[in-house]
C-alpha cells in the first residue's frame, strides 16, 4: 500500500543548499526538474539571490531530467544575476542534460562544468 502523503510526481525530487566560506552559494538537484518541480527550484535559487548569493551554482549531477520550465528557472535566475553582477555556473555531467543545452543554444549562455569543484572556480574568478 502506497503511502497518500508521498506525491508520487515529486518524491523523486530534492534540494540541497551549501554556502561556501568564499561566498559561492550551492544549490545541489537530485532527481527530476519539470513542470511539477521547478517552482521549489525556483524559489530555492530566488530565496538565495535575495539572501545575497550573487555566486551561485546549480549542481545537476544527480538530475536525469529537464524539461523547457527548468531551463526557463535557470534562465531567469542569470537574469537576476546580471544586475547584481553575479555569476551561475552549471554543473552538468548527464548526456542528454548536455544535448538539450546545446540544441537550445543555452551552452554559450551558462557557464557549464562537469565538476563541482570547477564551478565555484567559474563563479569565483
Amino acid at each position: 500500500m502506497s503511502d497518500p502523503s508521498v506525491d508520487p510526481i515529486t518524491f523523486d525530487f530534492a534540494l540541497a543548499e551549501e554556502r561556501l566560506p568564499n561566498g559561492a552559494h550551492v544549490v545541489a538537484v537530485s532527481g527530476e526538474v519539470d513542470i511539477f518541480t521547478a517552482p521549489d527550484l525556483k524559489r530555492t535559487i530566488a530565496l538565495a539571490i535575495e539572501d545575497g548569493a550573487h555566486r551561485l551554482v546549480v549542481d545537476l549531477t544527480n538530475t536525469r531530467f529537464l524539461d523547457s520550465t527548468a531551463l526557463g528557472v535557470l534562465i531567469g535566475a542569470v537574469k537576476r544575476l546580471r544586475p547584481l553582477d553575479g555569476r551561475l555556473a552549471i554543473v552538468n555531467t548527464e548526456p542528454s542534460t548536455a544535448k538539450t543545452f546545446q540544441i537550445t543554444g543555452l551552452d554559450r549562455i551558462f557557464t557549464i562544468v562537469p565538476t563541482r569543484d570547477e564551478a565555484v572556480s567559474a563563479v569565483s574568478d
